[in-house]
């Protein structure tokens, strides 16, 4: 689908309006365009480097698959030039199957610890589309509410940030649901659990805990 679109945003050098999705060329054809199609106006456009998809001038998706995990480094190579380079909002989303999974948790630190983006896990391309397709239905809601701004993922990415960390701070070993609302409660953010001292986290968590927290983040 390629109609002109009614109110553009620039996401760098691409215009990206409202409902639309623009793609990188070389999803043409795969499954997630495929699935894509009829739920959002889906555009493709040669030249946009390390971003898969633009959702708006301020987000965008980098997608690391299953080959990716497996293959190698290179993908880490990638996020990290992404966050070094572009000032856009990067939401990454990991196929995490039974073959990637083992893989799962140094994404996870890499991703929402280290490079401080959002990551949201996804079984297949098919879940990935209708990720997708109800992030961008939000940003036509939010638009629609007041035309003058652009809002975009502005709240729900701040809650699938939260949500993230939540997430990675559970897979710490030994930190179950109760200990990581604990945790976020007692530091605020992930910067200053990253920074907490043992004797802090004993406070919390208890000292065989607290241990283990710390040896993780510090790795």
């Amino acid at each position: 689908m390629t109609t002109k679109p009614n109110f553009p945003v620039t996401a760098g050098s691409i215009a990206v309006s409202y409902g639309h999705v623009i793609g990188n060329e070389k999803w043409r054809g795969s499954e997630l365009a495929q699935k894509l199609q009829g739920k959002v106006r889906l555009i493709f456009e040669d030249g946009l480097g390390l971003v898969d998809f633009h959702l708006s001038n301020r987000t965008c998706i980098l997608y690391i698959s299953e080959a990716d995990l497996v293959a190698g480094d290179e993908f880490k190579r990638r996020l990290v030039k992404f966050r070094n380079t572009s000032s856009l909002g990067g939401v990454v989303i990991v196929e995490k199957t039974q073959i990637s999974d083992q893989y799962f948790l140094a994404v996870q630190k890499l991703v929402v610890l280290e490079l401080g983006m959002v990551l949201l896990p996804v079984a297949n391309q098919g879940e990935a589309s209708q990720l997708i397709t109800q992030l961008v239905s939000f940003y036509v809601r939010e638009h629609s509410k007041d035309p003058n701004s652009n809002p975009f993922l502005r709240k729900p990415c701040s809650q699938l940030a939260e949500a993230s960390v939540f997430q990675t701070v559970q897979q710490i070993p030994g930190v179950g649901k109760t200990k990581a609302l604990l945790l976020l409660q007692q530091f605020g953010s992930i910067h200053r659990l990253c920074n907490a001292s043992v004797k802090e986290l004993e406070l919390v968590v208890g000292q065989t805990v607290a241990q283990q927290i710390h040896t993780f983040l510090c790795s």
